[in-house]
């Protein structure tokens, strides 16, 4: 990696009294994050948490808060959604009470657990807010879904191979690329229609579909995560090779972007930047075959930003203890600094905080 110098190496708070989480990063992190005006959410479902991550005059700023499993996030303006083991969680952005939280003049934003849509468990993946509400990644029922307060979830789409809607993980569809308000893309890990079908080879056949037209326009990854669309371009993860490529979908081509030290899962953009989640992979049947198990011990756990202009990456987060795999990495842009208390914030040490209408008995919106 360029610009990898580690100029500091720090201990966060433990998230819970028996986990000590530490973490390093280049230089250039914590200066990025500042010159785009912006700060990140990062979320590990192996250690239950989603990391506030910031920066202020220079230093990082880094808090975790619990989740049961959480995995997917989406944002919009306003609000926060969070994928757990059996629910999705949303919070609000309340900046009236950032401004007078301690220290004083330190926070813009206060993300507070609002309500939760409870699902069961459907080993909900990527999410996306879009013109019809929330989209979730259903991926042990192979659909793309919405969510209806009377019902587990909505079916709204499957891809074509899929026969029926049965809780068997039958392709492990895992990826979503909103555009324009509407799902365009996903990924998933083979076009196969038994429980479980897409394990035995996984590391070749994994392929991005067009929503629309249920079509695969490239195929031949290794465990594809993340698509994305932005600037016009189409973004995937090849996670199991460690790499960000584009993919052009009139004829499938693929472009390697850069190589990444890690099983690249999660991504956001700022400006011509891509923020890419890196994390290391278990010993377990999951991930045997997969190209970076060639590289085990060189694997990273973090956040890589890539400059997509230059094609290499510029800065880096890594986690050293305590956190071994990331799901996903959203964006916050406009906000610098950002307080959360998500559901279990008692656990995090944290007060609760009480948001009351103003006197007049508006909503204070």
């Amino acid at each position: 990696m360029s610009s990898t110098d580690v100029d500091t190496v720090a201990q966060a708070p433990p998230p819970l009294a028996d986990r000590e989480v530490r973490y390093e990063h280049s230089p250039g992190f914590p200066k990025l994050l500042e010159q785009l005006g912006a700060s990140l959410l990062v979320s590990t479902y192996q250690a239950g948490k989603v990391a506030v991550v910031g920066a202020r005059q220079g230093a990082l700023t880094l808090s975790f808060h619990n989740f049961d499993r959480p995995m997917g996030m989406a944002t919009q303006p306003g609000s926060l959604a969070v994928a757990a083991r059996n629910q999705v969680w949303f919070l609000g952005n309340k900046p009236d009470i950032a401004t007078r939280m301690d220290p004083p003049g330190t926070h813009d934003a206060c993300l507070l657990t609002r309500s939760s849509q409870v699902t069961g468990e459907i080993q909900a993946h990527e999410m996306g807010f879009g013109d019809d509400g929330l989209w979730v990644v259903n991926t042990l029922f192979s659909c793309l879904c919405t969510l209806h307060p009377n019902f587990s979830f909505v079916p709204r789409w499957q891809p074509p191979f899929i026969s029926g809607l049965a809780a068997e993980d039958r392709c492990h569809l895992n990826g979503l690329a909103m555009d324009a308000g509407k799902p365009r893309y996903v990924t998933a890990m083979s076009q196969t229609d038994t429980p479980a079908g897409w394990r035995p080879d996984k590391a070749t056949t994994g392929c991005l579909i067009e929503v629309s037209s249920g079509q695969v326009v490239a195929e031949g990854f290794a465990m594809p995560h993340s698509p994305r669309v932005y600037r016009g371009k189409v973004w995937v993860l090849d996670s199991g090779r460690g790499r960000l490529v584009q993919v052009e979908p009139a004829d499938g081509t693929v472009e390697t972007v850069v190589e990444l030290p890690g099983y690249t899962r999660g991504m956001t953009f700022c400006d011509r930047f891509a923020l890419i989640g890196l994390s290391k992979i278990r010993e377990t049947s999951t991930f045997g075959g997969v190209p970076i198990a060639e590289d085990r011990a060189k694997l990273k756990c973090g956040v890589a930003v890539v400059d997509l202009e230059a094609g290499r990456t510029v800065a880096s987060l890594s986690f050293e203890s305590g956190v071994d795999e990331i799901f996903d990495v959203a964006a916050l842009p406009g906000i610098r600094a950002a307080a959360m208390r998500g559901p279990f914030a008692t656990q995090d040490g944290h007060a609760t905080i009480w948001a009351v209408p103003p006197p007049d008995g508006s909503d204070g919106s």
